[in-house]
């Protein structure tokens, strides 16, 4: 199975902290792969090396190229973040905020064409953020906040998609909404790597990458036994993986 992005030693120093100690890890193409671990894991510092938003040691591969090698801008097109927590403009219109996901396709003080207006609107609906594409960002909540901003990502259409906490602030009904896009994201050919503190809903993915105290500890398929075996690990055994139907569930202990 090909790898749509790869690092290689990634080793990320913060304040010099060592935070990331040479990890290695490849996430397949098409797949889904969903990050997790416990707090000071360094999830989030993996996403962001692995978007090029943080100086790192090693090395990281995008579709077989590696990053430093792309331009800003075809690798804005291949490669989409979101990020924890972001911020937005508030006074920019909701249509706005997601028409900046097609940045990247515009030449420079262009205006947006057709195919970037159907882009943005096909994000809106798909977030269920088009009824509102004319309010403000600051007149949101919170949880529609970052409906707007994942429309942001899917906007830009890219081969892969970084999302970091995509979950936050969203109540059950668009967590379950989130789930079923992604899906419809991998069967399209697109690549989804997120950091999730939602373990059961972590689960869902194809593969998951387990992480603790800077290192990746394993990589799996959410079905296997040892990949459950390494999640109450690096969680104490506070938690235990149990089946439910067709699917696998977190439980404390």
């Amino acid at each position: 199975m090909s790898a749509a992005l790869q690092a290689r030693g990634v080793g990320v120093v913060l304040g010099e902290v060592p935070v990331l100690h040479g990890v290695d890890v490849a996430f397949p193409a098409a797949r889904w792969t969903s990050v997790v671990g416990p707090n000071g894991a360094g999830k989030s510092t993996l996403l962001k090396a692995l978007a090029g938003l943080l100086p790192h040691s090693g090395e990281v591969q995008l579709l077989d190229r590696p990053l430093t090698q792309w331009r800003g801008r075809e690798r804005a097109q291949r490669l989409a973040w979101l990020g924890q927590g972001e911020q937005g403009a508030d006074d920019l219109s909701v249509w706005d905020v997601a028409m900046l996901g097609r940045l990247p396709h515009q030449p420079w003080l262009a205006a947006p064409s057709a195919a970037d207006r159907l882009a943005v609107e096909q994000a809106l609906r798909a977030t269920q953020a088009w009824d509102w594409r004319e309010r403000p960002l600051g007149a949101l909540s919170g949880g529609e906040r970052q409906r707007v901003l994942l429309a942001r990502l899917l906007a830009v259409q890219a081969d892969v998609m970084l999302m970091d906490e995509p979950l936050a602030n969203l109540d059950p009904p668009h967590q379950a909404d989130w789930l079923l896009l992604v899906r419809e994201l991998v069967a399209g050919g697109k690549t989804v790597v997120s950091v999730l503190h939602e373990i059961g809903m972590a689960l869902h993915a194809d593969q998951m990458v387990v992480m603790a105290q800077g290192r990746v500890q394993h990589h799996g398929t959410c079905d296997d036994a040892r990949t459950h075996q390494s999640l109450e690990l690096v969680f104490d055994h506070r938690i235990a993986i149990h089946p439910l139907g067709d699917q696998w569930v977190a439980l404390p202990r």
